[in-house]
């Protein structure tokens, strides 16, 4: 499984576009990184950049950037409403596929000490990262921000992680770390006030704001001034004015989206905004986010509504965008703005993604992929998106208002099913290409007849477990199909009966690609056990079948 992980940097210009452009070329120019993400905030004078790839890659890719950047930007003449104090302001790694936060914080330190030994750059590590307790908070490292950096540095307590304790007027310092995923989003409002703006985002970020008593700030025994805790936790924000659209904005980060989401954070600045007779009138997403946090945030919405959340994900997206307002400044596109969209096109094409023509006349065409497997798998996954569909039409049945999140959930179920079962569709195919090759390797010396004959058994036996999924999946989802024929919306029953019809074919389909692999083994009691479990699931489908079109004809 390839590791991937996430970088973030912020570089410290947003209105040269051939500046930026020159520095994202470098992110560019390394294989096995996807640049995935640019997004330049003239007020802020910053950009955030987003690219994604394998560990050792995105570290190449991060040091080419930060170096251009370096040469490119002065940031002696820097001016912007963002806190900064370097031309690469801050380089953080994200885990996001088959790797641990501690080996992405061995990657954050391998990246910060060759730019602070390369490039001669005073770097802090933050957050994961940090070497100690007080560095892990970002607005602590960049405290005074640049124009403080040649007093701070002149201090030993201010001793970079990495690089010299010099002041470099052009690139300043930076800061590197790994961290959670961050989602940066914006509120924007209905009035031009920072200061309006900035009530509101302390009212919310879980710092709050210092407490204050006729106008003196209160202190605590240590002298330390008190604080009001916001009320959103794991989030910091400020106010700010942006003249590009004329609006102030509360600029938030939400730092664990598992405790804070989107939708959580966007209705209670809503509610405190409307405490001050300010409304939000929408958001704004800078870089990228993943796609279950706009899952929850569509499903959240939709459950306000009283409506069914076993739809698509597109449609859930939909809802999302529109009750966040996400669109309001500029279009907002899924497959630019989600990360796992922006990443499927790096993965080759799949038979999901033809046409229904296309796939019918590639499975009629000489090649033997795609095969009865992936049939069987897609006739399964059809079924269950019918029963699917019966469920979210009992969901909105005049009448049955109040049954509404019953069927709902019934319809997430089946959801599932229909999504795990399109995903076998190319798993059988992928199976099939691994026993070609698996046979096309070399058989020349006993030792490469050895390779070969374990691959070709290891490739069999998955190309036997998978058919196998295939027809638990299939008979499961009849669970939902034979729900929806009996308390499903009766005018869609023989939807339902379709569905169990295309479920128990599914079944039968996968099982005779279960036979057929399972006869190549030499694991004869593997063979003989998973043909056994696929017999009693073949004639329990197939029972459950007459039953559910024994209730759908009782009801025509």
């Amino acid at each position: 499984m390839k590791q991937l992980i996430e970088c973030v940097p912020n570089f410290s210009e947003g209105n040269d576009k051939n500046v930026i452009k020159q520095i994202t070329d470098q992110i560019e120019t390394v294989e096995g990184v996807r640049l995935i993400d640019v997004d330049p905030g003239k007020a802020t004078n910053r950009t955030v950049v987003t690219l994604v790839g394998t560990p050792d890659e995105v570290i190449e890719a991060a040091f080419r950037s930060i170096k251009k950047a370096a040469e490119l930007i002065d940031m002696s003449k820097h001016h912007g409403a963002h806190p900064r104090f370097g031309a690469t302001d801050v380089c953080p790694l994200v885990p996001v596929a088959n790797i641990t936060m501690e080996e992405t914080v061995k990657y954050a330190h391998k990246l910060a000490k060759r730019v602070g030994e390369e490039l001669g750059i005073p770097v802090y590590c933050y957050e994961f990262a940090a070497f100690t307790e007080k560095r892990r908070n970002l607005a602590y490292c960049r405290s005074g921000e640049y124009e403080g950096l040649k007093d701070k540095l002149s201090k030993p307590e201010w001793k970079p992680d990495f690089g010299p304790s010099e002041f470099i007027p052009n690139t300043g310092a930076i800061a590197i770390s790994a961290r959670n995923f961050l989602v940066a989003y914006n509120f924007n409002l209905n009035t031009t006030s920072t200061r309006r703006a900035n009530v509101i985002a302390f009212d919310v970020r879980e710092a709050g704001r210092i407490k204050k008593l006729n106008g003196k700030t209160v202190k605590d025994e240590n002298g330390k001034p008190v604080r009001i805790p916001g009320t959103l936790k794991k989030t910091k924000a400020i106010g700010w004015f942006i003249k590009e659209y004329g609006i102030a904005q509360i600029s938030m980060n939400l730092t664990d989206i598992s405790v804070t989401p989107v939708h959580i954070a966007f209705d209670e600045v809503c509610r405190s905004a409307n405490s001050h007779g300010i409304r939000v009138t929408g958001s704004e997403l800078v870089g990228v986010i993943p796609l279950q946090a706009m899952l929850d945030a569509g499903k959240y919405f939709l459950r306000k509504q009283q409506r069914s959340t076993g739809i698509s994900d597109r449609e859930i997206i939909k809802i999302a965008v529109k009750s966040l307002g996400l669109d309001e400044l500029y279009p907002f596109d899924p497959d630019k703005k989600i990360i796992e969209y922006i990443l499927e096109d790096m993965t080759e094409d799949k038979l999901v993604n033809m046409s229904l023509t296309d796939f019918a006349n590639e499975t009629a065409s000489e090649s033997p992929a795609p095969g009865g497997g992936s049939i069987s798998a897609y006739m399964g996954a059809l079924g269950a998106a019918l029963s699917t569909m019966v469920a979210n039409l009992s969901s909105h049945k005049r009448g049955w208002d109040e049954r509404w999140e019953e069927f709902s959930n019934w319809a997430e179920k089946g959801k599932k099913y229909q999504v795990d079962l399109i995903k076998m569709v190319d798993e059988d195919t992928n199976a099939f290409n691994k026993i070609m090759n698996a046979f096309s390797l070399p058989k020349k010396t006993d030792e490469e007849k050895q390779i070969r004959n374990k691959a070709i058994q290891d490739a069999t036996k998955f190309a036997t477990e998978v058919p196998f999924k295939t027809m638990n999946l299939c008979y499961h989802s009849m669970e939902v199909t034979k729900a929806m024929a009996e308390i499903g919306n009766p005018n869609s029953v023989t939807d339902a009966g379709v569905g169990a019809i295309a479920a128990r074919a599914g079944v039968m389909g996968a099982f005779l690609n279960v036979k057929i692999n399972a006869a190549g083994l030499d694991d004869e009691k593997f063979a003989k056990e998973i043909i056994d479990k696929g017999q009693d699931i073949e004639n329990e489908a197939i029972n459950l079948e007459k039953e559910i079109l024994n209730i759908v004809n009782s009801k025509i």
